[in-house]
């Protein structure tokens, strides 16, 4: 039975023991009973305070891209501006570990996270549409890559041996890793700056 002061709990304490958890342990081990736990309270208080494990799920991630954008230096042009964005979110991204939480479509903090790029781009005389869909373009490629950086750490599911690919990332040394990231952002970034005849 919950005791009177579980209530006295506030939503950023349930969050911030979630981000502990999933940070140490993953997803998996994320759930209201292991965040009671962690707390020392009753699983009970939590569900009035964040809603159920989807939303305390949401509110990681929501917390991992929280004042993601740098500042946007004046004079600064749009494209390097894109470049040190897509750093810092594929940062946030590889400090995830867990690619489940970074693949779901819709979720608010990206939308949030990306506002200040659209807005960068719109100051550079991007129409809206094309600012949008130019900032997905980064932020898809981005996700992307770090997904694909993610599973090269996971366990594998496979006792096969493969025959390593160009796009096997097994092998791939963190300044590899980074080198490619460079390319792939650079390529995207030039080829946006191309069509919308800002080069």
């Amino acid at each position: 039975m919950p005791k009177a002061n579980d209530f006295e709990l506030a939503a950023d304490e349930i969050v911030a023991a979630a981000v502990d958890i999933f940070l140490e342990q993953g997803l998996d081990a994320v759930s209201m009973r292991s965040v009671a736990t962690r707390l020392g309270v009753s699983p009970a208080p939590l569900y009035s305070r964040v809603g159920n494990k989807d939303s305390l799920v949401d509110a990681i991630a929501d917390h991992l891209l929280a004042d993601l954008a740098p500042p946007h230096s004046e004079g600064e042009p749009w494209s390097d501006y894109a470049v040190r964005w897509a750093k810092e979110l594929r940062h946030r991204l590889r400090a995830a570990h867990d690619s489940r939480l970074i693949l779901v479509a819709g979720r608010d903090a990206y939308v949030e996270a990306s506002r200040p790029l659209v807005a960068t781009m719109r100051a550079s005389s991007f129409a809206v549409d094309a600012a949008v869909q130019a900032c997905r373009l980064v932020m898809w490629a981005t996700v992307g890559f770090v997904a694909i950086e993610n599973a090269a750490h996971a366990p594998s599911v496979r006792s096969t041996r493969r025959i390593r690919s160009g796009g096997n990332p097994d092998g791939v040394t963190p300044a590899e890793a980074d080198e490619l990231f460079a390319l792939q952002i650079r390529y995207v970034i030039d080829g946006i700056a191309r069509d919308a005849g800002r080069e």
